[in-house]
């Protein structure tokens, strides 16, 4: 028999072949993708079901960024240098097309990925149909003008040398037949190399960018709610008292608007007393499933006491007798005499409590914002929004 019953890959000496096959394994685990969702409504996030959203989870997240980063670091500029006439005609009408796909679809994958994650834990069974069709149509269309102009026009007419430089960066990029290296060093038995996570999910541009940074904002929490990040609402809040000593914590962000962002606490806890002696902080929401950070630095207001009733009398009636009963921050002996405190806040007030007067909400109003999106080999993505004079604000590109 002459044919093999093993589907090799091509070697690099054939680098647009190789483009080639990592299409076909695009397309397997596009259909992977696909049986997927059929077969979740019927069966759950049995094993089969976990073990698909593994497979689709690891491809995306690795092979399919290496593959957008042949084309985008290697093959594309290689035919933008080399091309002429017709050749540079189709080329400039289709790079940036084929760029900002593959921008649209790692944005569409990180949805996909969210609830795939979840998935593969066996810890929830949605996933959307709607985005999964998107996904594999954009996907698929993709390809489809991939092979159809770039691939035969880069067998056209690169030389056997630029043959050789794709597949060599190619080659290199996956790390294959690397360089000896020193033992890596340990700790507690766990490589630490292995503990720095490498990002590459999606990008973050200028253009990406809304004109202000609340509206950007926005955005980004639209999605990481999209993508039910675990507790997106939640941020760090970092301040400094008359002794210059930070300190942080995490709260719950409870509303936010061109006036700022805005929390809700004991004017009295630490937090309190240091925004008293240096009424400014820095926020920090990070969405690890995104892989972006929002940092927020600006001066903090208290809100109206109008604002504060409203919020206050929203929350549960236990929450609104903890609010009453704790002196947030202060020593006390005992669990058992925090809940006697509580127990007599109850009593006391017939289960309808009044918002003390040391509990209420904090603005912070902001005067720079930046937004982090994670890129592969820590060169990430950093556009900061500050605030001018005038009260406009001024967008640039921070460097990693």
């Amino acid at each position: 028999m002459s044919n093999s019953l093993i589907d090799t890959a091509p070697d690099f000496s054939q680098p647009i072949a190789v483009l080639k096959h990592c299409h076909d394994r695009i397309r397997q685990q596009l259909a992977t993708l696909r049986k997927l969702l059929a077969h979740l409504p019927q069966h759950g996030a049995d094993q089969q079901a976990r073990q698909a959203a593994q497979a689709v989870l690891k491809y995306f997240s690795n092979a399919a960024h290496l593959h957008h980063e042949d084309e985008e670091r290697n093959l594309l500029p290689m035919l933008d240098a080399t091309a002429r006439g017709d050749d540079a005609a189709v080329l400039r009408d289709m790079m940036p097309r084929l760029l900002a796909q593959h921008q649209q679809m790692d944005g569409d994958w990180l949805i996909i990925k969210a609830q795939l994650d979840k998935i593969a834990t066996g810890t929830d069974t949605a996933l959307s149909a709607p985005a999964v069709e998107k996904f594999v149509a954009d996907y698929t269309a993709h390809m489809e003008q991939e092979e159809q102009h770039i691939a035969p026009m880069a067998k056209r007419i690169f030389s056997p040398v630029q043959m050789q430089q794709l597949g060599d960066a190619m080659q290199a990029r996956r790390g294959i037949a690397p360089a000896a290296a020193p033992a890596p060093a340990t700790a507690a038995g766990v490589d630490i190399a292995d503990l720095r996570l490498d990002y590459g999910r999606a990008s973050l541009d200028e253009a990406d960018t809304l004109d202000h940074p609340v509206d950007q904002f926005a955005k980004w929490f639209d999605e990481a709610m999209t993508a039910e990040v675990f507790e997106a609402n939640a941020m760090s809040v970092a301040t400094v008292g008359a002794d210059g000593k930070p300190s942080s914590r995490v709260v719950l962000i409870k509303q936010y608007d061109a006036r700022g962002f805005t929390w809700y606490t004991n004017y009295e806890s630490q937090k309190g007393q240091q925004l008293a002696q240096n009424p400014h902080a820095a926020l920090l929401f990070f969405w690890r499933e995104l892989e972006r950070q929002v940092r927020i630095e600006g001066r903090v207001e208290k809100t109206s006491a109008e604002d504060s009733d409203t919020y206050f009398y929203s929350r549960p009636v236990k929450s609104q007798l903890a609010a009453v009963a704790s002196h947030q921050s202060e020593r006390i002996a005992s669990r058992a005499e925090m809940e006697a405190n509580f127990a007599a806040v109850e009593a006391a007030s017939g289960g309808q409590p009044q918002r003390p007067p040391h509990w209420g909400g904090y603005r912070l109003v902001p005067e720079r914002v930046e937004f982090w999106q994670g890129r592969r080999s820590r060169f990430h993505d950093r556009i900061v929004f500050t605030l001018q004079a005038d009260g406009s604000w001024k967008k640039e590109r921070l460097q990693p």
